[in-house]
């Protein structure tokens, strides 16, 4: 919760969303994974239809935060990157929470982090697990 709030109060100030500050988070996620980031993919990652994730890329374009390129490899398809700006602007306000939490993390062992990192994975299964079977038993009631 304190991080989503966190989040909250960083769409707040630069007149976001915050499933514009989701998005931006999917999309800096997979430019350093090297994955490309198409609307669709986009979307699936944020639940939201194809719509939904128009009009966000298109708010986020306007604030020069995404861009829209052509694929070179098919140029019917097109990828969503994040600009410069929108780097400067998450490091800005993420940077020193992120220096903090990574300077908490090194005082743990490796045996404490592998924990955590089980527990929390397990914790994302189980809730998406329950999204699942709330999203089923809500469209069949």
């Amino acid at each position: 919760m304190e991080l989503d709030l966190f989040a909250a109060e960083f769409a707040g100030l630069h007149g976001l969303h915050p499933t514009d500050v989701r998005a931006l988070i999917h999309l800096l996620d997979a430019a350093r994974a090297d994955t490309p980031a198409t609307p669709g993919w986009l979307g699936a990652r944020l639940g939201v239809n194809s719509a939904s994730t128009t009009a966000l890329v298109d708010r986020l374009e306007r604030l020069e935060l995404v861009r829209r390129e052509r694929d070179t490899h098919d140029r019917r398809r097109v990828r969503i990157t994040v600009t410069d700006r929108a780097v400067t602007l998450g490091w800005s306000f993420f940077g020193p929470l992120i220096n903090e939490m990574v300077a908490s993390m090194r005082t743990f062992d490796e045996k404490d982090l592998a924990t955590v990192r089980r527990f929390l994975l397990a914790m994302r299964d189980v809730a998406a697990a329950g999204r699942r079977n709330q999203r089923r038993g809500s469209a069949g009631g």
